[in-house]
């Protein structure tokens, strides 16, 4: 199975032998370039290019193509290289920018022919040359990273950004173009090269990096992970961290392929980011579009967060190194000199998290302005309880793709709220968790505070399902073991949208556990038959949402075990658990329980950093979507929900 990396990512390579695929959607030239472990070019033979194709290891293309297939030996490659990279480069008289043909495709494949890991080449405009992929040993292993690091001034700015001097990048970019410089001097030299080797009489930076400084400082890292600009277990940073919004399933350029779009962005001066859009994702229909547009701007909040953070992180490392290499000559101790260094450190550290926090604030100034456009496009399913779409909300004909279940934000820009959709039908039961030990905000609160606003949570997640879905597609049940919850319960109880009474007592809780385990096992010996449609006429077959509260109140042993099958087993047919308890509550079943609570996923009815991103380590802080203060949104949606059940009922 091929893994389909973003930029940053990187993956294992397991074989020695490996072909590098590339797939461009105009000719171009492929070529290999070697250097050491700080990714830095010295030395001859460091670029495989069409005029000396072969390095030890690795054969470049012989001519320019549209598809190239070059075999890669890393055995063969020498102890002192340790990444060998990848290079796209349009050639003269083709294409004046990458950003005007459709994205290249680049892919590590095993001898065999089966693909490793592939990356699409999203996200560039100026750029005539490109770092497409690298192959880097890490800890006396492989691996593939994805890069995607563009230059607009050519391959020769590429090779000067890699440590190159200035004429010697120009002479091995003009000898790889099929372009000979002549020796009258260097600008008679510069003045006859092509345009992709671009101005080497001035220092080159990447496009999409900051603007340089006099004495540029030392690159910042790029991430290892899906997300830029976190590193990885071991990586150690090396390039500049930029962030590209370019996602999988999210169009960012007018030169990719169309896609079923609401309406054109209105156009934007020269240099600015692109207007957002909303719907501006791939999808067959606008509730898709938006679903993947919202996941786009989560992973685009992600990364460039991850990207400032491991900025941050290596500014004060290096000024820490910076801080003991200067203490650790005994002639800058005394005197002004120590002085110097230190103060010269804590200047470049300075430096560096002010280009960090800039490219922050300009990422940040886009992901605002896009939400600002979403937020009030999204369907009731997405949007907030004070959205709008609300007031004019009438029950579907056909059930939701996702379900709001509250926002997502971090600490740089708390006010900054990415909607948290859970794709329907839910794959796993819920649980708000009402105790106090779950978090710092739930110990400054009040017992009965917080059991309360953990139930007044949960009905309002089960209004929301019962709005969203079609009037016979959705049925909730409730066990209410000692009456705690009739408060909240109230407007469902009131409006008699739940299946029966909510179960009170140890023989209610047997009555609606019985029910919905017997209907589990009906539809599951169904389904193996392969006659659905021959159910017992007593079988509700719309999707059941069961919302327990104060467990374990009411339940003995049995009971349990059958709401652990729920949980376990209810989900692929339709039995949707919510339970709304205190774990140390149930402490009493010791470890039994530990399945149950892993099978869910938490929640909490207070602002918590609970969530955790694998990918970029972030805590993300949830918070729950909740009525403003005195609304009747909630008694509205009931009342839509009862009228259109009425209808559709003979």
């Amino acid at each position: 199975m091929t893994a389909e990396l973003v930029r940053g990512q990187n993956h294992p390579v397991s074989q020695s032998r490996v072909e590098i695929r590339v797939s461009a959607g105009t000719p171009v030239l492929a070529l290999a370039s070697l250097a050491d472990e700080q990714g830095r070019f010295s030395g001859n033979g460091i670029l495989a290019h069409p005029g000396a194709r072969s390095l030890p290891g690795v054969e470049s293309p012989a001519e320019l193509a549209d598809r190239h297939t070059f075999a890669v030996d890393l055995d063969e490659v020498a102890a002192d290289v340790h990444r060998l990279g990848v290079l796209l480069v349009l050639p003269p008289g083709g294409p004046v920018r990458f950003g005007a043909v459709p994205a290249s495709y680049v892919a590590v494949a095993d001898p065999e022919g089966a693909e490793l890991a592939g990356y699409t080449l999203t996200g560039l405009d100026a750029e005539t040359a490109v770092v497409a992929l690298e192959l880097y040993r890490r800890q006396g292993a492989w691996k593939v990273r994805a890069v995607g690091q563009g230059y607009a001034e050519g391959l020769g700015a590429l090779l000067t950004d890699g440590g190159l001097p200035a004429m010697a990048a120009a002479e091995l970019a003009a000898a790889a173009l099929g372009t000979i410089p002549r020796t009258a001097g260097a600008d008679a030299t510069l003045a006859t090269m092509p345009t992709l080797v671009g101005d080497l009489r001035a220092p080159q930076t990447p496009a999409q990096a900051p603007a340089p400084t006099p004495e540029p400082p030392d690159p910042l890292p790029v991430s290892g992970h899906p997300y830029a600009g976190t590193p990885g277990p071991g990586d150690t940073p090396t390039s500049p961290p930029t962030i590209s919004y370019a996602h999988p399933r999210r169009r960012r350029t007018s030169t990719e392929p169309p896609e079923p779009a609401p309406r054109a962005a209105a156009p934007q001066e020269p240099g600015q980011a692109p207007r957002p859009v909303a719907g501006d994702a791939g999808g067959w229909s606008m509730e898709e579009r938006l679903y993947n547009q919202v996941w786009g701007m989560f992973e685009d909040l992600a990364r460039t967060v991850a990207a400032y953070r491991s900025a941050v992180e290596f500014a004060d490392s290096r000024m820490d190194r910076e801080l003991d290499e200067a203490l650790s000559d005994p002639r800058h101790r005394l005197g002004g000199s120590g002085n110097a260094a230190r103060d010269t450190a804590r200047a470049r550290r300075e430096e560096l998290v002010a280009q960090a926090q800039a490219v922050l604030d300009r990422d940040l100034a886009q992901l605002i302005a896009e939400s600002e456009v979403v937020e009030p496009a999204l369907p009731a399913a997405y949007a907030r309880w004070d959205n709008p779409v609300w007031h004019g909300h009438r029950t579907p004909e056909e059930s939701p793709l996702a379900l709001r279940l509250g926002d997502l934000h971090l600490p740089e820009r708390p006010d900054l709220r990415i909607p948290m959709l859970s794709r329907l039908p839910l794959e796993r039961g819920l649980w708000i968790d009402n105790g106090r030990t779950g978090s710092e905000a739930a110990m400054t609160m009040d017992t009965d505070r917080l059991r309360r606003a953990a139930m007044d949570m949960a009905v309002t997640l089960a209004v929301r399902l019962l709005a969203v879905h079609p009037a016979d597609r959705f049925s909730v049940h409730v066990i209410d073991a000692a009456g705690a919850g009739s408060a909240s319960l109230a407007p469902l109880v009131r409006a008699g949208v739940l299946a029966g009474p909510p179960a009170a007592g140890a023989a209610g809780v047997t009555q609606t556990l019985a029910g919905l385990t017997r209907r589990v096992d009906l539809v599951q010996m169904a389904l193996r038959a392969g006659a659905p449609e021959d159910l017992p006429p007593d079988v509700d077959t719309a999707d059941q949402l069961l919302i327990v509260h104060d467990f374990p109140h009411g339940f003995d042993d049995r009971a349990v075990t059958q709401l652990r099958y729920l949980a376990d087993e209810g989900a692929a047919v339709g039995v949707h658990l919510l339970m709304v308890a205190d774990r140390d509550e149930a402490s009493a079943y010791g470890p039994l329980l530990d399945p149950l609570w892993r099978s869910l996923m938490r929640l909490s009815p207070v602002p918590d950093n609970h969530l955790a991103d694998p990918w970029v380590h972030h805590a993300w802080t949830f918070e729950p979507d909740l009525p403003p203060q005195g609304s009747r949104v909630l008694d509205q949606a009931l009342e839509r929900v009862v009228e259109a059940r009425r209808t559709t009922r003979p």
